[in-house]
């Protein structure tokens, strides 16, 4: 056992050294800072594709944090436990003064954290958690009445209204890595020690030029342009800083500025209607009653429906673990307003597939197509998977990347008739809403 005392920093959804600000803050305190990682084994259990390119991230990523600590003569101790027995072995080893950590607002997480905090109480240690992935979190936004906003506009209206420099200011962790614990190299285990496997997941980041942030409103609806930025798995797992991306942001379009709003908006609306996480969050929605057709489902997974921009889309995903933002709309639309299966089991399988999966954001975007959202489309606009094929890929390009057969006799036929399901669904939802008044 050190004899000293020290602050435990836990890694978590903050995978990164420089403006990260509950590493800063325990930095700052001078007391020698061991760093940590848990691979939580309540997670990983739950994971049952060992090609999973998010842990394969997390693992690439925990290594490139540990060879920064290396040249600072500091370690990164990694367990592979649940957070419970990792912090037991930590204050049988360790005399601890503090834990710093950043705030995580999944329900399971905090859950966890709550069942940490508790732990650490009995000890006499106090958990301290800091805002770091959000630039405004739980009930910093709301209306002028403390109630929160359930429409997208008017909240983003009010949190470019409280934004202020003081909001995206770096927080310089490295005047402060002299205080990383002084240690030999701890053993982190590989990825088969764990469980999983390599893939071809890179933890680079992606160049976001201001020239690319400049063409974004006209370019990021077309899947064939890269006219994204692509840091939405570097956001999920905090590689990089979400007061750097407004700051740019700022400085080169209010339109990527917009999408980044729009994922603290998902992000309030889970911590204000948890209930959302596993049902409707407009409850009258519940009632829809779905077809849940296995075998049509089992074809949209597979990228076989004869709808090419959905089938492209879902092909994508599989291959890539990743989907162009306009093409998740589109085939989230087709599986719940075209083929009328319920949406949980789209979310569901988003979730087991995205690389950039984020609770509050799949769910939103889920429940934004089902119309049982806040803020959703009314469910009578229903997407035209033809039109939107039209539109934002004229040219076949991106259909023709995904789909080598397209064109051919061994492409499928549609397997729905758009227009006949189109009134299906519209004639299911409108007795079911006017059930339920």
């Amino acid at each position: 056992m050190l004899k000293t005392p020290i602050i435990i920093f836990w890694f978590r959804r903050d995978l990164r050294l420089q403006d990260n600000v509950g590493l800063y803050h325990a930095l700052k305190t001078g007391i020698h800072v061991l760093p940590i990682f848990i691979f939580d084994k309540n997670i990983l259990t739950q994971l049952e594709n060992k090609n999973d390119r998010r842990v394969d991230f997390i693992h690439k990523s925990i290594l490139n944090i540990n060879e920064e600590l290396k040249s600072f003569d500091s370690s990164l101790k990694v367990f592979y436990s649940t957070a419970s027995e990792a912090f037991q072995k930590l204050l049988q080893e360790n005399k601890i003064s503090a834990v710093y950590t950043n705030h995580d607002y999944e329900p399971s997480a905090i859950e966890r954290d709550e069942a940490i905090q508790k732990l650490l109480s009995k000890n006499g240690i106090e958990l301290k958690t800091f805002k770091d992935q959000c630039i405004f979190e739980k009930s910093e936004v709301t209306k002028d009445d403390g109630k929160p906003y359930t429409v997208f506009t008017p909240y983003s209206r009010k949190w470019k209204e409280r934004l202020t420099e003081q909001n995206y200011k770096v927080h310089n962790s490295s005047k402060y890595f002299s205080s990383f614990i002084k240690t030999k190299p701890f053993f982190i285990p590989s990825l088969k020690d764990i469980g999983f496997n390599e893939t071809d997941i890179s933890i680079a980041k992606p160049k976001v030029s201001s020239a690319l942030l400049k063409n974004y409103k006209a370019q990021r609806d077309f899947p064939a342009v890269a006219g994204t930025s692509r840091l939405s798995m570097c956001l999920r797992f905090g590689t990089v800083s979400i007061r750097a991306l407004v700051k740019h942001a700022l400085a080169n379009s209010e339109t990527w500025l917009n999408e980044l709003i729009w994922r603290e908006f998902y992000m309030a609306i889970l911590w204000h209607f948890p209930h959302a996480a596993k049902g409707a969050f407009k409850k009258e929605y519940a009632r829809i009653p779905w077809r849940n057709n296995e075998i049509e489902f089992e074809k949209w997974c597979k990228g076989e429906t004869g709808f090419p921009i959905v089938d492209a889309g879902m092909r994508e995903l599989n291959a890539t673990g990743f989907m162009h933002n306009r093409v998740r709309m589109i085939t989230a639309s087709f599986l719940v307003k075209d083929l009328l299966i319920d949406w949980s089991w789209g979310e569901a399988y988003f979730a087991e597939k995205l690389n950039d999966f984020d609770l509050s954001a799949n769910n939103g975007g889920w429940q934004w197509a089902a119309g049982s959202g806040c803020d959703a489309a009314p469910y009578f606009r229903i997407f035209n998977p033809d039109s939107q094929q039209q539109k934002f890929d004229p040219e076949f390009k991106y259909i023709k990347k995904w789909i080598p057969e397209f064109g051919t006799d061994k492409y499928p036929m549609p397997i729905v008739d758009h227009k006949l399901a189109r009134i299906r669904t519209l004639t299911a939802y409108k007795k079911a809403l006017s059930e339920n008044k």
